[in-house]
């Protein structure tokens, strides 16, 4: 098949085009050209996808079975795309979040949960809709919490830098909040379960790990991932409410109980996660963390250290 990925370079791109390629599909890259394609001989085409007019002349006269689109975050990011090629294409993937929940007392989320139109994912709530009114093929992907390799969103890595640095761990709340984290390549190789699949045309499928895991919890995997004892690690409990932060970000996961029910895509898609949550944060920091060097990097901890001085 002739893939087009909007993307393709960074994070789940990268993972996404390697399996693509491996089973051998045609995949072209639409991006803006900053970072190197995964892959040698790949056709990339440059341009920005926030520009409606560059989608047109890029595109037009291209021709696709799939698009993957991973980064679309608003519905003016991906509506050029479905209008180009709505009635051209076999299936359009669309990766969503499962941030598009509505705050619930009743969890695990499931795919038909009540949506939040407010949330800060509501861009993505819209393309969805769209899609769905526009009578397109598609599939849309709702992960939680992404890990792994490549990640450039600093979740693992926040804990990484304070235990290699054996700092203690200021976590908010009482440390027992609910979360659920997927590791990078389950994720890839879910998107391409779902890749012609005739089960999938229409569907909406929660993606991540198999188990859920307190804050406390996350932070001695992460320790027991970087080689140290999760019992020697020092975890300070804090009140949010307490402090004033701005917009800097103190913690790198949402206060509250937040996770999924991944079993629809377990009995759809024929797909279950490989890694644990310790095995891939193993992954993370041995090939990502200590391979950039990170644990030797300068980091700003001023605001770790406005939460244990108070």
């Amino acid at each position: 098949m002739r893939i087009l990925i909007m993307g393709g370079t960074r994070f789940i791109g990268v993972y996404l085009t390697k399996l693509l390629a491996e089973q051998g599909n045609e995949v072209v890259l639409f991006n803006r050209g900053n970072k190197p394609a995964p892959l040698p001989g790949l056709q990339v085409i440059r341009g920005d996808r926030t520009d409606p007019e560059q989608i047109k002349e890029k595109l037009s006269g291209e021709n696709f079975d799939v698009i993957f689109d991973n980064n679309g975050r608003k519905l003016s990011d991906t509506k050029p795309l479905v209008d180009l090629f709505k009635n051209k294409i076999k299936q359009f993937i669309y990766v969503s979040s499962a941030g598009v929940y509505h705050k619930s007392d009743q969890m695990p989320h499931v795919e038909w949960d009540l949506l939040d139109p407010n949330s800060r994912h509501k861009g993505k709530f819209e393309t969805e809709d769209y899609l769905l009114q526009q009578e397109v093929p598609f599939t849309s992907i709702r992960p939680v919490y992404i890990y792994g390799p490549q990640n450039y969103n600093p979740l693992e890595a926040w804990f990484f830098d304070r235990i290699t640095r054996d700092r203690p761990i200021p976590i908010p709340g009482n440390g027992f909040h609910i979360t659920q984290l997927g590791h990078v390549q389950d994720l890839a190789k879910a998107m391409v379960a779902v890749l012609g699949n005739i089960k999938a045309l229409g569907q909406i499928y929660n993606i991540s790990g198999e188990r859920y895991i307190t804050f406390d919890g996350l932070a001695r995997a992460c320790a027991e991932a970087a080689g140290k004892s999760p019992e020697e690690i020092q975890i300070v409990h804090y009140d949010p409410k307490q402090f004033d932060f701005g917009k800097r970000k103190a913690f790198p996961l949402r206060v509250q109980h937040f996770f999924t029910d991944i079993h629809k895509a377990l009995n759809e898609l024929h797909w279950k996660p490989e890694f644990d949550l310790v095995s891939g944060l193993k992954d993370s920091y041995q090939n990502d963390y200590l391979a950039q060097d990170l644990d030797k990097a300068e980091v700003d901890f001023s605001l770790d250290d406005e939460i244990l001085k108070a």
